[in-house]
């Protein structure tokens, strides 16, 4: 049986990855679907601590899965599909391959994944003028036309945030009418680089294989295409924590994001969770390591005042 096993391997997961091995306790980790998570598709992360000259997002996930292997970390591709209680003994966790894994506490570092449109062309510019975080990549677009894609508080401030850096921002919505707050809306329609193309839904992202120069978009009651320059496309239209095998076992808000405690613990005792799987509001890669660190340091806790 196992001691520890982490599901996730993004910058939340493998951070509790460190702190459990340097704890001398072997974690394994599981990759889940997107082995790295969201920080391998970040062209640069300017904001994480220590590295004053950015870093490339995959170089930071490498960097730290070899600092968790060094200390003993291990690493298995596959995916957890069910979760099982065994008594007060532990839990199974089954993987897609069909393996069944014992293991005495799971810290869950699953994340949340950003929406897209599911367009071909948003798959071919990710990283390269397309992305789902204003915060992180908002600096990358200064004095350049950029567009953000959705209609809820969520787009309303990554359009405000963006007014910061590019020339001008165009709100691109699929309705006439906002879901936002009407605070939200006001702080909008009073800023002087923000526009709103009603009605319009993107249908293609236009570049030249390296770089994006504009989008298609179709007007929703006419059905006529036209196309808009922009140099950048940020999506907010939401994000779906990846909580699905945990229905019905472990609490979760409206929305499927798990409940914690301050202390990372779950509404199951021995399953802890970290990152953005439990986080609705910040989803920083510096956020995610501290509650990293935090569910290991509470594991290590559990088990140790158990003497299991």
């Amino acid at each position: 049986m196992e001691q520890i096993i982490i599901l996730g391997t993004g910058i939340g997961g493998l951070t509790a990855a460190i702190y459990m091995a340097r704890a001398g306790l072997k974690p394994l980790l599981i990759s889940g679907p997107e082995e790295g998570g969201q920080l391998v598709y970040t062209k640069e992360v300017e904001n994480f601590p220590g590295f004053p000259e950015g870093i490339l997002g995959p170089s930071l996930i490498l960097n730290a899965r070899k600092q968790a292997e060094k200390f003993g970390a291990r690493f298995k591709v596959d995916i957890a599909t069910a979760v099982e209680q065994l008594g007060d003994k532990g839990f199974i966790i089954s993987l897609a391959e069909g393996e069944k894994i014992k293991t005495k506490t799971i810290i869950v570092a699953t994340g949340a994944s950003a929406k897209w449109l599911g367009i071909t062309s948003e798959k071919r510019y990710k990283g390269r003028g397309v992305t789902t975080c204003a915060t992180c990549d908002g600096a990358f677009f200064k004095g350049k036309k950029v567009i953000v894609v959705g209609g809820g508080d969520s787009a309303m401030e990554e359009a405000l945030f963006l007014t910061r850096f590019a020339s001008s921002v165009t709100v691109v919505h699929r309705r006439n009418f906002f879901r936002a707050s009407k605070f939200m809306q006001g702080r909008l329609s009073t800023n002087s680089k923000c526009t709103v193309e009603w009605n319009k839904e993107v249908v293609e992202i236009l570049g030249d294989g390296k770089k994006i120069f504009g989008v298609k978009l179709k007007d929703a009651i006419t059905n006529v295409v036209s196309e808009l320059n922009c140099e950048g496309v940020f999506l907010a239209i939401g994000h779906n924590p990846n909580t699905s095998i945990f229905k019905g076992f472990l609490e979760m808000d409206a929305a499927g994001y798990l409940k914690t405690d301050r202390f990372c613990k779950t509404s199951v005792e021995g399953i802890f969770a970290a990152g953005d799987v439990q986080d609705n509001r910040y989803r920083q890669a510096i956020t995610a390591a501290g509650s990293g660190c935090m569910a290991a340091m509470e594991a290590e806790k559990y088990l140790r005042e158990r003497g299991i």
